[in-house]
């Protein structure tokens, strides 16, 4: 599934660049280097916790956060996300033993991954919420796999306001 994701990604953005013969080839080129990294490296772990599921629910907040900085206050998605990511480093200090506030910065920061969508697609709040959500149980799913890979919140978010938009597609269109 997250191969897929990370495709369909790259393939995106190759159909919005077809018209430089560069683009197009450096995508099929990381595509397939991802295929090969999925085959050869161990990047599975098998342990799931229920408290991945209580720090998923901070996906969403990142997302409405970002989306209200971004949308409301109008900072720029950039901006927002990086408050929202400065925030969420400094929450793990609020107490220096708890195991469960030093995972929230993972989920609050994916989440405004969520809520740097653009107006044109997170046309709503609820939409931001809908994909926040969406993008959380991508996170409870994945949280065992690909540890330490770059790039794994991104694409969740992606995945998320994908899910999202089709579904709003079929439903409201």
């Amino acid at each position: 599934m997250f191969v897929a994701l990370q495709i369909a990604l790259l393939s995106a953005i190759g159909v919005e660049s077809t018209q430089h013969t560069f683009i197009v080839v450096f995508i099929g080129i990381l595509s397939v280097a991802i295929l090969l990294a999925y085959a050869k490296l161990p990047l599975h772990h098998h342990e799931h916790l229920f408290e991945d599921i209580t720090v998923a629910v901070w996906v969403p907040v990142g997302a409405v956060l970002t989306f209200c900085l971004n949308s409301y206050l109008h900072l720029g998605a950039v901006i927002a996300a990086g408050l929202v990511g400065v925030v969420a480093s400094l929450v793990p200090l609020l107490s220096n033993r708890s195991l469960y506030l030093k995972q929230l910065p993972v989920a609050l920061y994916c989440g405004a991954f969520v809520g740097m969508s653009s107006d044109m697609v997170a046309t709503s709040l609820g939409f931001v919420l809908v994909a926040g959500l969406v993008t959380a149980v991508f996170l409870v799913l994945s949280k065992s796999l690909l540890t330490g890979v770059g790039g794994k919140l991104g694409t969740m978010a992606f995945g998320g306001v994908a899910i999202t938009s089709f579904i709003y597609f079929l439903l409201f269109k």
